[in-house]
């Protein structure tokens, strides 16, 4: 039990004893009309750290400097600019070295790995996915099982929750991963739901998939640098991720990619060539016979984007310097603190705010996603009006992200006392 209360002290005496307050003025806080906003929406967008443009001006000032010759002359090189991420996102991600690459945009990546694990045969060519994943995903998948002259309506299992429930119980995945058994190809879920904000189990479902004979991957978007993940020790084979939500690196930043060691220099394993794949011995000499790098590096295509990149950088040297573990630990009472502000307005209210993500801190990350019944959008654009920026899903949820970089307890507050006095 906590000693929590929905007053401003007691939101500001949470903000006195957190050790990573002083992160907050690390990033550029959107202002509306003179005033700051509150701002959860790092689930769709992180905010810009403000050594961006210093990251960015640099890889400028080189190109300016030396043209062409900035591939080797740059401070850092950009012929391999890639691989500066490489011990960052492993840490982030929970996987080694060989195993993890930062290249091309989210759904580029999935199809790529799609490519390579998605090999249907007359016995196993079913995927297993979750009902309400990402349109992108869908869209993926749909395309990955039409690429092979096959009917989606006859290889693409959709599990969905339970009547009368909102979220999607993990035994159920893991008795229909059972079900289909020798005819699953693949299991393809988000690690996150992004609707929902479930975190589903990621180590028991890939343990589950192995045990048929399919492979499993997770589309990350909403995982990566929000929750712990452990890709290597759950013998996940591949995952995807972007890094513009809570990787705070600008829209439409660069993406990254985990393939598992067993995987990554097997020949057997399928994958679509491209130069930058190519074993960096002779990558120069032009040969026309593709020859992998033996790690997830054989899966780029191209060389990297590094204005993008330099973005990505200095947000990852954040995530190095406080580590995950503490951007967890901060981001599980976050949540908490919002969680019990809502059952505290709920409890003197007339009307209803309900929490459809987990209950449980280990099946979600920072975002809680509300259904307030009786009302509509309009509470939504309360919010808005207050310059509480959160978004909307239809049909109806509210999803609000606090997160630990840098967001604070009296935002929540506040935001409480916008939520109570408008349904009261």
């Amino acid at each position: 039990m906590t000693n929590w209360e929905f007053s401003l002290d007691c939101a500001r005496k949470l903000d006195e004893n957190d050790e990573l307050r002083s992160y907050r003025s690390h990033f550029f806080i959107p202002n509306f009309s003179g005033k700051e906003s509150i701002y959860f929406t790092g689930n769709s967008l992180g905010l810009q750290p403000k050594k961006v443009q210093s990251y960015i001006q640099k890889e400028l000032d080189d190109w300016s400097k030396f043209g062409v010759e900035g591939h080797e002359k740059a401070q850092i090189p950009w012929i391999n600019y890639h691989e500066i991420f490489t011990h960052d996102i492993q840490k982030i991600v929970g996987a080694k070295k060989k195993e993890v690459v930062v290249t091309h945009s989210l759904t580029t990546n999935l199809h790529l790995l799609l490519v390579s694990f998605y090999r249907p045969t007359k016995k196993r060519f079913k995927i297993l996915c979750e009902k309400k994943a990402f349109p992108s995903d869908q869209y993926a998948l749909y395309s990955q099982i039409e690429l092979h002259n096959l009917n989606p309506k006859d290889c693409l299992v959709e599990i969905e929750p339970r009547n009368g429930e909102e979220i999607i119980r993990n035994e159920d995945i893991l008795s229909r991963i059972q079900q289909i058994g020798e005819e699953l190809a693949l299991v393809m879920i988000g690690g996150v739901n992004y609707y929902s904000g479930q975190v589903f189990d990621m180590k028991n479902i890939t343990k589950k998939g192995h045990e048929v004979g399919a492979f499993v991957g997770f589309d990350l978007a909403h995982g990566v640098g929000n929750i712990l993940l452990h890709l290597n020790d759950w013998e996940v084979d591949f995952a995807a991720w972007c890094s513009y939500k809570y990787l705070n690196s600008g829209p439409g930043g660069v993406s990254g990619m985990y393939i598992n060691e067993r995987h990554v220099d097997n020949p057997k394993i399928f994958r679509l060539a491209g130069w930058w794949g190519h074993n960096k011995k002779d990558r120069f000499q032009m040969p026309d016979q593709f020859n992998p790098i033996p790690t997830a590096e054989s899966w780029q295509l191209s060389n990297a984007p590094v204005l993008s990149m330099a973005a990505h950088k200095a947000s990852l040297d954040l995530f190095t310097e406080v580590g995950m573990k503490k951007l967890r630990k901060k981001s599980i009472l976050l949540t908490n603190f919002m969680e019990f502000i809502i059952e505290n307005i709920n409890e003197n209210s007339s009307s209803r705010l309900e929490i459809i993500t987990p209950k449980n801190i280990n099946h979600r990350g920072c975002q809680l996603s509300i259904i307030a019944h009786g009302f509509g959008k309009d509470l939504f654009e309360e919010l808005s009006k207050n310059h509480i920026v959160v978004d909307w899903r239809e049909p109806n949820v509210i999803r609000a992200a606090p997160v630990p970089f840098y967001n604070n307890f009296e935002e929540i507050f506040r935001f409480g006392e916008i939520l109570k006095n408008y349904i009261k």
